[in-house]
């Protein structure tokens, strides 16, 4: 666990900076010491860096926020987005250098203000943008969510992780088992009422994002051991497929 103030040493974020960023619900600490200090984990400093690098491609705070809240985030996905961006940034800033020489070299009546355009950059930052907002179950997890306070999300989240918990304790179980059957029903309802109409095809897809080895893979068995993610990835399909 890292202090505020080694989180703000390590990354050149100001403490303010991470103070609000707590205070909008975007970047919340781990823990806090007896004293009320912040304390940061691995897991958090890594959603930091994904902030930062979304930052650098100016991408507002708030959009930054329903990106990672989505319940579609995938960090690998997201970095090959970021990678994409960034060199689309690069490749802008490099013929903005160039023409900058070139009117240094000829003369202001060298004039060429396509290079200012930054249309396919923008059109590229709107798809990578939609790619977690736009759609039906996301617009209606968007509207659940608004006017929530950052506490009150923070508590969906976590009840949904314990949710997980109970998968992971009953692993030992066949997937397709009573149990295990109706813990992925509690599961659907759950995200239903907090999130979004979880659809049989929904789920299932889920689940296929639960065992996929991503990051939700990691978090799942982070907190039910491991292979509670691929359990119950297994007992979700299951009972997609007797919905279905």
């Amino acid at each position: 666990m890292k202090t505020v103030k080694e989180v703000s040493k390590l990354t050149g974020v100001s403490i303010r900076t991470l103070h609000y960023y707590d205070k909008i619900g975007l970047l919340q600490p781990t823990a806090r010491t007896e004293s009320g200090y912040r304390l940061y984990d691995d897991m958090t400093l890594e959603k930091l860096q994904h902030i930062l690098l979304f930052r650098e491609l100016e991408f507002p705070l708030k959009e930054i926020q329903v990106i990672l809240d989505s319940p579609n985030f995938d960090r690998n996905k997201a970095l090959k987005q970021q990678i994409d961006l960034l060199t689309k940034k690069k490749e802008h800033l490099e013929n903005l250098i160039e023409y900058a020489r070139e009117i240094k070299r000829m003369g202001v009546k060298t004039m060429n203000f396509s290079v200012f355009d930054k249309k396919e950059m923008e059109e590229y930052a709107a798809q990578a943008k939609a790619t977690w907002g736009d759609t039906q179950a996301y617009k209606e997890f968007e509207k659940k969510n608004e006017g929530r306070s950052s506490e009150l999300a923070n508590d969906i989240n976590q009840n949904l992780m314990k949710l997980f918990v109970q998968f992971g304790q009953m692993r030992n179980e066949k997937p397709e088992s009573d149990l295990a059957q109706a813990q992925a029903k509690k599961l659907q309802e759950y995200i239903t009422e907090y999130f979004y109409n979880c659809r049989p095809e929904i789920f299932s897809g889920l689940a296929d994002m639960y065992a996929s080895g991503s990051e939700m893979t990691e978090n799942i068995d982070k907190v039910g051991g491991a292979g509670t993610a691929e359990f119950a990835a297994r007992a979700i399909k299951i009972y997609c497929q007797n919905k279905l």
